[in-house]
């Protein structure tokens, strides 16, 4: 049994990431601004309602890893803020509110979990494929993509600096999958990957990934979107 931090979980891919964990007997935190009911009851699930975009709510993860857990296995940054609007008409109000919740979201809680992070520990940072050095990029994500490249140098740095303490970063960088974020970003299209399968794959990596992956981005895409 593992102590498995999720955030994102009121829907798509956090969501099903949380259950899948729950279900095979881990103890989840699954912290999203909204709780759907089946991890609210669920007896391996502990949910927080946060808004990840406020530093000060995130006092309750830091009050609740102090007084219950005490270590964290892993930690999952899956929570994710999209807008789409052309660059002329995206202000410095809309990147501050991408950037809140996708860059300064996962280095507060990241600083956090540190203290209950142990040898073993793995951090996934999910990122976008569009946020990758040399990848298509699409018009009207400028906010979106360059919040998505941000993390992954990120998790880069807190690999080489955490590595002595044996404590693995690594990036997912997500192609399409079918949620209602990229119906957001692309109205009508259809993922060839849903997103409890994408779930599988996270889950998978999550537990596994740190054995062979340190400070690294992999890019997990079939299509492109």
């Amino acid at each position: 049994m593992k102590n498995i931090i999720v955030t994102g979980t009121s829907r798509g891919i956090g969501y099903e990431l949380a259950l899948q964990f729950a279900n095979a007997g881990n103890q989840v935190l699954a912290i999203s601004r909204k709780t759907p009911k089946t991890l609210l009851e669920h007896k391996n699930v502990t949910c927080l309602s946060i808004d990840l975009a406020d530093e000060t709510a995130l006092h309750e993860v830091e009050n609740f890893l102090s007084s219950t857990w005490k270590k964290v296995d892993a930690l999952v940054h899956n929570a994710g803020a999209l807008i789409w609007k052309p660059f002329a008409e995206t202000t410095q109000a809309d990147f501050e509110s991408i950037y809140k919740v996708n860059v300064f979201a996962v280095a507060n809680l990241t600083r956090i979990c540190l203290p209950y992070l142990q040898k073993g520990s793995h951090v996934v940072t999910i990122s976008s494929i569009g946020g990758v050095r040399g990848s298509l990029k699409f018009a009207g994500l400028a906010a979106y993509s360059s919040s998505k490249g941000a993390v992954i140098t990120l998790t880069e740095l807190l690999a080489e600096e955490y590595k002595q303490e044996g404590i693995s970063f690594n990036v997912l960088a997500l192609g399409s999958v079918q949620t209602e974020m990229l119906n957001e970003a692309f109205p009508g299209y259809q993922a060839p990957i849903s997103a409890e399968g994408m779930a599988t794959y996270i889950y998978d990596f999550t537990l596994n990934g740190n054995k062979y992956f340190n400070g690294k981005v992999l890019e997990v895409s079939s299509t492109n979107p």
